[in-house]
């Protein structure tokens, strides 16, 4: 009943398996891959013909994770998977990345690639499962995939290299690497790392593409064995040599004039107007359909041949130089940290807000539920490039984006022992001409610092382009928008004045070399260094304690066995320090305390509640309580949080014994006790007569001869 076919193949001490022929029979192509117990099934599938009236390849990768593959039944009220979280999104995108410009030229069938987490053995990821996966099954599809590529998670521990380290280890690494590409190249990176050299993410993405090596191998021998036949591709309907030397004669002159205008914007409408002009010069409508996907050629080659020639950019930079930048803090009142940077026609509006342990985000995971104290999220709305379009729910670009600064960001961080804030940052895009998302890294260090958060040190980013034609080649740093649309690579670099903190690189062609990436990383390494000079102009440190208007927010540890006591029966204890003192409170298993407030009183006030709570009474110690039992011998009071003593009769005033203990006190009276010592049960004995119930004075005669 079943044609199966099956390739193995040990790696990283670990036995990769790719199966096809049992599931999924009716998809293009379908592989199951496993490594150690993760398994991801893996589908492509492409429409017969393709879509009429388009410029682009309709391709798309939806990674999804079952609750089932860990053994878990989804949270929430319907009990079922819903909208893609956040790591779902962030692993489509890592396999749509290299994938994507390995398509044929001209293939505009519709195609999508679905990676489904079939099981999850806690210990190997599956976004690197489920990105092999999808370039066997694109192998075998017969789709025109100029494949395959591999891909592998590479980590950084004790001055040494990790392929695919498991789930744990890579919570100790130095470094986490995701690197895709072909047998000839890299094609993608994605990286967090911890301050490392240029040195030591060069050797990460070289070792990481040696090492993917035997899955290509893999890869293809599955193909040889078992591929469909390809599919036919529809021959051109025109001449499109001699229609584009027609259209090329008809705008090129213009395409020049408008590449010398350096403002985006009178560029933009330049362009359009030349555009148009040619495509009414051509009588055939369907001459003219066609030049449409011919423009944009002639404007690559205008703009690649300009540069490689002159080393002359689009806005009249060299290939080193970043766009001037001003970077303000503190400019939005009541906000707890602000900044408005600004490069060129890149501008990100950047906003810290400092929250308590209530406010951080709870993430439901395949690997279990954890917390998380640091969020970053990007808005890229439409007016930021001149556009009226669709406002909405944030999408795969924003998501991208935001994480990207995230991991710029987060290594950089102190800890939550030594600063116990809750922390989101939104970057809102006010303006975007290329990198709005290093933009939000240099916005989020300098707004960061501005709420008093204390960063290690300041962070920024630069995007870095590439030209290639053959062997000539130039690397530019501060990419703009179009530099990135018609050049070779978009190379991101995070990081400080010590080493690369984030690192995201996309590349549109195969043949980029080690040299290449070594220019370029070095290349960002200045680019880097002039952008934190210019943004010590508005701030170089944190500020000294947080903002006025950020909620007060100390810590204390409290014995374990204390905690019943802090909480009390049903929450009722700590309930009615929050409602009575208008505190946050949050306790957590170890015994350690978080208490924040908008105002130092209330603070204050709750600290001193629950260290009443916990204290235990001290022999010779003064206190101030509340009588709240009167009887025959005596009186209790309740002096040290839920702590009651008694006063006997005999300790209530110095010079005599009172006939009753109401002509002294009642109940509700507040009075100064001291602690005398301890009863054979424990029971605190105190004493009123050693103290002087106006001024707190200690009037016993031994500590005065003392």
């Amino acid at each position: 009943m079943f044609d199966v076919y099956r390739k193995e193949v040990q790696w990283g001490g670990r036995t990769l398996t790719l199966e096809t022929g049992k599931m999924a029979r009716q998809a293009d192509g379908a592989v199951v891959a496993r490594y150690g117990d993760t398994v991801v099934l893996c589908t492509v599938v492409a429409a017969k013909t393709p879509r009429q009236g388009i410029d682009f390849f309709p391709l798309s990768v939806h990674y999804q994770e079952k609750t089932y593959s860990a053994g878990k039944i989804p949270g929430g009220f319907f009990k079922r998977e819903g909208r893609p979280t956040e790591k779902e999104v962030l692993t489509s995108r890592l396999i749509d990345r290299p994938i994507r410009p390995l398509f044929v030229k001209g293939f505009k069938n519709e195609t999508q690639v679905i990676c489904t987490v079939l099981a999850h053995d806690l210990e190997n990821d599956p976004d690197v499962v489920a990105m092999v996966g999808t370039s066997a099954a694109l192998c075998i599809s017969g789709v025109p995939f100029l494949g395959p590529i591999g891909g592998c998670r590479v980590g950084y521990k004790n001055g040494e290299y990790v392929l695919n380290p498991s789930m744990e280890d890579a919570k100790s690494s130095e470094l986490d690497l995701m690197v895709a590409g072909t047998q000839e190249g890299v094609l993608m990176v994605e990286s967090m790392a911890s301050e490392l050299s240029e040195e030591v993410m060069l050797g990460a993405v070289t070792f990481g593409h040696q090492s993917f090596q035997p899955v290509i191998q893999a890869i293809i021998e599955l193909a040889e064995a078992c591929a469909k036949d390809p599919m036919d591709l529809p021959a051109p309907a025109l001449d499109t040599d001699g229609l584009r030397g027609r259209v090329e004669a008809a705008c090129k002159a213009d395409f020049e004039a408008a590449y010398d205008e350096p403002n985006k914007t009178e560029r933009q409408n330049k362009l359009a107007a030349a555009k148009e002009k040619a495509i009414a010069s051509l009588e055939d409508p369907a001459e003219a359909d066609a030049a449409k996907g011919l423009l944009k050629g002639i404007e690559s080659d205008i703009v690649r041949g300009r540069i490689l020639k002159t080393g002359q950019r689009i806005d009249g930079r060299d290939t080193k130089t970043v766009r001037p930048i001003v970077a303000e803090v503190g400019i939005l009142p009541r906000t707890h940290g602000s900044a408005l940077f600004t490069r060129g026609e890149t501008q990100a509006l950047v906003v810290t807000t400092l929250g308590t342990g209530q406010d951080e985000q709870i993430v439901d995971a395949l690997d279990g539920e954890y917390r998380e104290n640091f969020m970053l999220h990007y808005n890229f709305p439409p007016y930021s490039v001149g556009e009226a379009g669709r406002m909405g729910s944030p999408g795969r670009r924003e998501i991208g984006h935001g994480k990207l600064a995230w991991r710029a960001t987060r290594p950089l961080l102190p800890s939550k022992d030594a600063f116990p804030y809750t922390v989101r940052v939104v970057s809102e895009v006010t303006e975007s001409n290329g990198s709005s998302s290093m933009a939000t890294v240099c916005g989020t260090s300098l707004a960061m610092m501005d709420a008093g958060v204390p960063l290690a040190r300041p962070i920024a980013g630069i995007a870095m382009g590439l030209i290639k034609e053959g062997e000539q080649f130039a690397v530019l740093s501060d990419i703009l928008g179009d530099e990135d649309h018609l050049g070779d690579m978009d190379f991101k670099v995070a990081g400080t004045d010590k080493g690369i903190t984030a690192l995201q690189m996309d590349i549109k062609i195969t043949s980029i070399t080690k040299e290449i990436m070594d220019v370029a990383l070095g290349q960002a390494r200045d680019g880097r260094l002039h952008i934190l000079g210019e943004m010590s102009k508005a701030l170089t440190n944190a500020r000294e304690g947080v903002s006025a208007t950020a909620p007060k927010m100390t810590m204390m540890k409290i014995p374990v066995d204390k905690i019943r006591e802090v909480i009390g029966s049903g929450g009722k204890v700590i309930r009615e320090i929050c409602e009575t003192t208008g505190a946050k409170i949050d306790i957590e298993d170890d015994g350690s305390v978080k208490i924040a407030a908008v105002e130092q009183s209330a603070l204050d006030a709750a600290y001193n509640w629950v260290k009443s709570i916990v204290a235990e009474p001290e022999i010779g110690e003064i206190y101030t309580g509340k009588v709240v039992k009167v009887l025959e011998f005596g009186c209790f009071v309740n002096f040290l949080g839920p702590k009651d003593g008694l006063v006997h009769i005999s300790q209530l005033v110095a010079d005599r014994r009172p006939e009753k203990v109401d002509e002294v006190v009642k109940e509700g009276d507040s009075v100064k006790v001291k602690v005398i010592g301890f009863d054979d049960r424990g029971k605190v004995k105190l004493s009123m007569k050693v103290v002087d119930q106006k001024t707190g004075e200690d009037l016993d005669p031994k500590k005065a001869a003392e």
